[in-house]
């Protein structure tokens, strides 16, 4: 294992191994934990790296699968052992435990392909415009955690403008997030020359679905498709929930919401004419 993967990604590989083992022994999630006196769901949990797994629960399986290599073994444990570090983002993990899932798979992506209907896309955010969203959003959440939220946000955005190791970024966001009035005209201007600075960079793609496009298969809402530079790291599609956020790995998933993806592109304005609504919408801002 590279030793700057982080804690997120080491947990999911560490899942699809055990996954592996258990499978080429012909066994059930339900069986296995029956022989380990745990819940199916903890096995499940476990596999799909949702869960921090320990190098006890590893030995155990592998006990349960008859694992013979010693080296496999103390592989798999010493993953164990690092998935358990934290990131960055877990000093912010009160904030949202299910959030902190996604920051340690946005971390390790190699791109994001993402659709906002509702808002500016976060990672194209500026502080004043994050702060209203979040505010609005929920608004029973006080000053000093709206901060908090922020600050995990602009820290996201780092690898967005890192010319080293930059974050490969396509977006498509409605018109309808562009001309909802976010904390004021001034945060507005702000944030619309922020989406113009981003689409000028040579690894983001920014597109406008336009008002005049009609129904398109991005009517149900937003969802964001993660890739990782690994062969062996499957794509993850995010979808975001008020209460509880889904990600869906599946091969038909993964190629139901990428298909659905390449539909909005062909219908949105191209980039081209995305800058030039931008701008236009930026001029009635700031007149």
């Amino acid at each position: 294992m590279a030793g700057n993967v982080n804690p997120t990604v080491r947990r999911r590989r560490l899942g699809q191994e055990l996954r592996r083992l258990r499978e080429d022994r012909g066994m059930t999630a339900e069986e296995v934990a029956d022989r380990l006196l745990v819940s199916q769901s903890k096995i499940s949990r476990l596999e799909n790296g949702r869960r921090s797994i320990s190098p006890r629960d590893v030995r155990d399986l592998c006990g349960v699968y008859e694992v013979e290599d010693r080296r496999l073994v103390d592989s798999l444990m010493q993953m164990a052992k690092e998935s358990r570090q934290q990131g960055w983002w877990h000093a912010f993990a009160e904030l949202s435990p299910t959030y902190s899932v996604y920051i340690g798979l946005e971390t390790d992506a190699s791109s994001l392909r993402v659709y906002e209907p509702q808002v500016v896309p976060g990672l194209m955010q500026t502080p004043a415009y994050a702060s209203a969203v979040i505010s609005g959003a929920l608004p029973e959440v006080g000053e000093e955690e709206v901060a908090s939220r922020v600050q995990v946000r602009m820290r996201r955005q780092q690898r967005v403008w890192d010319d080293r190791n930059p974050l490969r970024l396509w977006a498509v966001v409605d018109e309808a997030a562009l001309r909802r009035l976010v904390g004021g005209r001034a945060t507005m201007v702000e944030q619309l020359g922020r989406l113009l600075d981003c689409s000028r960079l040579p690894h983001v793609t920014l597109q406008v679905m336009p008002f005049s496009a009609g129904a398109h298969p991005g009517v149900n809402g937003q969802y964001t498709i993660l890739e990782f530079p690994e062969a062996t790291d499957s794509t993850v599609i995010y979808l975001e929930g008020g209460t509880s956020d889904l990600y869906l790995e599946k091969p038909h998933d993964v190629q139901h919401y990428s298909v659905m993806y390449e539909h909005l592109r062909a219908q949105a304005l191209s980039p081209e004419q995305s800058h030039v609504l931008i701008t236009k919408l930026l001029e009635e801002y700031g007149s």
